[in-house]
């Protein structure tokens, strides 16, 4: 007797992954807590994070959206200005630095750096340059929404059962002068890049690790009840500043936030991790739920992912119909971009 015989067919490649039928693979997670569907639920992170608001409420749970739009905007308008994206306005978060710091910013009593940038008469906040694609009036008027964005946090956090939070990238430029990390390299999507002041850093596990541990201990500080739901984009770089090849800089991206992801989550009851990474990536999956350019996840895989995480939630639940494989492959994207930005990166290609 040993311990390989009591095991599950789910813990062994063949009977797990080999047999099965592509999208019939399942259970690939275990909740390690409940998320009750009556509790605000708030989600954050890279431009896939923008998929699970919406994919919550229609399963009816209870996405909290803390910032609601001006009455009169369009549905354009409202995408634009990042409406319905993220539970809050802060645009999105790729690095588990950004995390913290926007965490730190609202739970404390610090409310940022006084930086502004300035662009043909109007002022951008460095650490959202997209979320206003118009900008605002004056310095005051910028530094005022970013106040009423981090109140907007703070109310939202006390308040809620579960944040599920989206790491995107290990990529990152900061100001060398303030300490801040900025969202995407100034001088892409807004301001003027500055080789003397931004400095490009690329985080380590150890440093990834560090700084979602402190941004849980915050969160667990403002509301000792909070859980936190951790899973990596399957979204790959759309340039690296590391001189080296955009598939291997991807790899170790990722690899990176899945390792400190899990570290965390073996470290705390109230940490948990969500593959959707692996759903979408894993080599089992043959690259179905990428469009044609090998970046954006498709409708269909979207909603694969989502499958297995409500399944998983709720066992009994009745499931919709099940896409299949080649339902799968001739799925569009969706124009995700207006959300992600570093795909204003692309845009720099020589040629």
């Amino acid at each position: 007797m040993n311990p390989y015989r009591s095991l599950p067919p789910r813990s062994f490649w063949r009977t797990a992954v080999a047999e099965p039928e592509m999208l019939a693979i399942g259970q690939v997670w275990t909740p390690k807590f409940g998320i009750d569907p009556d509790e605000p639920i708030l989600t954050a992170g890279s431009c896939f994070a923008r998929h699970l608001g919406p994919a919550l409420l229609d399963e009816g749970m209870n996405w909290r959206e803390a910032e609601l739009p001006p009455p009169g905007l369009t549905e354009a308008e409202r995408r634009a200005r990042h409406y319905g994206a993220f539970s809050f306005r802060t645009g999105t978060i790729y690095t588990a630095a950004t995390l913290r710091q926007w965490l730190s910013w609202a739970l404390t009593d610090d409310t940022g750096p006084d930086e502004v940038w300035r662009d043909g008469g109007r002022f951008f906040d460095p650490y959202r340059p997209s979320v206003e694609p118009d900008g605002y009036d004056s310095t005051e008027a910028v530094l005022a929404a970013r106040r009423s964005t981090l109140a907007a946090i703070r109310g939202a956090v006390a308040g809620a059962g579960c944040l599920i939070f989206t790491l995107g990238l290990t990529e990152a430029w900061h100001d060398a002068v303030t300490g801040t990390v900025y969202p995407v390299c100034p001088g892409t999507v807004r301001g003027t890049f500055d080789a003397g002041r931004h400095a490009f850093h690329n985080f380590t596990v150890a440093e990834v690790h560090r700084d979602l541990d402190a941004a849980v201990a915050l969160l667990r500080a403002a509301n000792p009840r909070l859980h936190v739901l951790l899973t990596v984009s399957p979204v790959p770089l759309t340039a690296t500043a590391t001189g080296a090849h955009a598939l291997t800089a991807t790899t170790y991206s990722k690899s990176v936030l899945r390792a400190a992801a899990g570290q965390l989550a073996q470290e705390h009851d109230h940490v948990d991790y969500f593959p959707s990474y692996e759903l979408i990536t894993g080599f089992p999956f043959r690259g179905a739920f990428f469009a044609p350019n090998l970046r954006d996840v498709t409708p269909a895989g979207v909603a694969f992912v989502m499958r297995h995480f409500f399944d998983a939630l709720d066992p009994d639940r009745s499931a919709g119909p099940t896409a299949t494989a080649s339902d799968a492959r001739a799925d569009a994207a969706d124009g995700g971009d207006l959300y992600c930005d570093d795909a204003v990166l692309d845009r720099y290609r020589a040629g």
